[in-house]
């Protein structure tokens, strides 16, 4: 048995629940981890918070995880090779991942990388893969200068490190409190509010090259757009209504185009990650009983860092 939070009414994380599940051994082409700790997302909670088309509760929360294998089906390899009971590894775009055991196709699963720990490894992939992807689609060439809204978020940290990789400079918005972290991995900070355009121009006086928007305000597509001419070149995660009617890209991890890129990409992040190119910075720690208060403290905005429960 194992312990496992489940969505049983639409609506808030106070309205789910913490049950004892059955893990199924694992069948060919299925591994089982033992979760050492789950990564926390605000997509946790929105997938859950109206009813979808499709999509029947109770439901299990959760998407990445990170913890060792205790059992392998047979004939099995995981995405990243051959794997064994014992070995370290993490999982994404899993469902049901805050719990202490679960049972998950083996092709979601890559190895851990060494340098980082199983609570920074649990939130590597999904924020790292997006941020890969919003690099790739607006085209970020070497000696680029772009512009990122929200870079102190995780997104926004993980899209820093991605272009100081490829050689791409970035001037990303934050707050007087994000500034520093901002700098810390790689990125140029600008405070975002009245008079944003003219500052960025300031920083950049030979233009921005593209925009890449993980906040989603009215402010940051306004300026966007006033800044980036192409509007191929600029990118949001967070307003598809605002992309339709203004002609600039949209990506989500439902998406199939979305969803082969970020499958695609997985190998390249944990690589940079056991090379040390790619750090996950760790806010806080919480018991996973305490699932609802740890996406309450999410929900209220600039953690400093990413989260994860601890079974």
């Amino acid at each position: 048995m194992a312990l496992q939070w489940m969505a049983t009414a639409w609506g808030t994380p106070e309205d789910w629940e913490l049950r004892e599940v059955d893990v199924p051994s694992p069948r060919t082409g299925e591994v089982t981890i033992h979760v050492h700790a789950a990564g926390v997302n605000p997509a946790d909670a929105k997938h859950v918070a109206v009813p979808r088309d499709g999509v029947a509760l109770p439901l299990p929360i959760g998407y990445e995880v990170s913890g060792v294998l205790t059992a392998v089906g047979p004939d099995t390899a995981i995405a990243s090779g051959a794997a064994a009971v014992g070995d370290e590894v993490i999982a994404f775009r899993v469902q049901g991942g805050y719990a202490t055991d679960l049972t998950v196709p083996a092709d979601l699963v890559l190895r851990k990388p060494s340098t980082l720990t199983h609570p920074a490894s649990a939130n590597l992939l999904l924020a790292g893969s997006t941020a890969a992807e919003m690099l790739a689609v607006t085209d970020a060439q070497p000696g680029e200068t772009l512009l990122l809204h929200g870079a102190s978020g995780a997104v926004g940290v993980a899209v820093l490190q991605l272009a100081a990789v490829r050689g791409v400079r970035v001037i990303g918005t934050a707050s007087d409190a994000g500034a520093e972290r901002v700098t810390r991995f790689g990125g140029t900070p600008v405070r975002y509010g009245s008079g944003l355009a003219d500052r960025v121009r300031a920083l950049a006086p030979d233009g921005v090259a593209a925009a890449l928007d993980a906040v989603g305000t009215t402010e940051a597509l306004d300026v966007s757009l006033e800044l980036v001419a192409d509007r191929q070149r600029i990118v949001t995660i967070a307003d598809g209504a605002r992309a339709r009617r203004d002609g600039i890209r949209f990506i989500a991890g439902s998406l199939p185009d979305s969803a082969r890129f970020r499958a695609q990409v997985r190998g390249e992040l944990v690589d940079l990650a056991e090379r040390g190119l790619l750090d996950v910075p760790l806010a806080r720690t919480y018991p996973l009983a305490e699932a609802p208060e740890a996406l309450r403290f999410l929900a209220e905005g600039h953690p400093g860092g990413k989260l994860a429960l601890i079974p």
